[in-house]
């Protein structure tokens, strides 16, 4: 299994609002995520910048790629465009890290 982490910017005065959209997490959306080889994601924020940051593992042979085209994650980035910065096709601004230590 491979982890990615990745950061995100929120717009100022959306944090309660992002969690609780997140909290309400559509079931369609998740099963998606798992049906595409996402496994243990989390997101966590940095109140004092509106950062968020994002780590999940997925499986080998994901499916991740094609998640852009599909029209329940469409919808998603849509639904949250309001709150964060995003691209012009309503996909968050996310921008990968790079590892640097792992312990196990």
């Amino acid at each position: 299994m491979e982890q990615i982490a990745f950061k995100m910017q929120l717009k100022p005065g959306t944090a309660v609002e992002y969690q609780r959209r997140h909290d309400a997490i559509w079931p369609e959306l998740a099963t998606l995520l798992r049906e595409s080889g996402v496994r243990d994601y989390s997101i966590f924020l940095d109140a004092a910048t509106g950062v968020l940051f994002a780590v999940l593992r997925r499986m080998d042979g994901h499916a991740m790629a094609a998640l852009p085209q599909h029209p329940v994650m469409r919808r998603w980035w849509q639904h949250m465009s309001d709150l964060m910065e995003t691209q012009l096709d309503a996909s968050p601004v996310a921008v990968p890290l790079a590892p640097v230590f792992h312990l196990a």
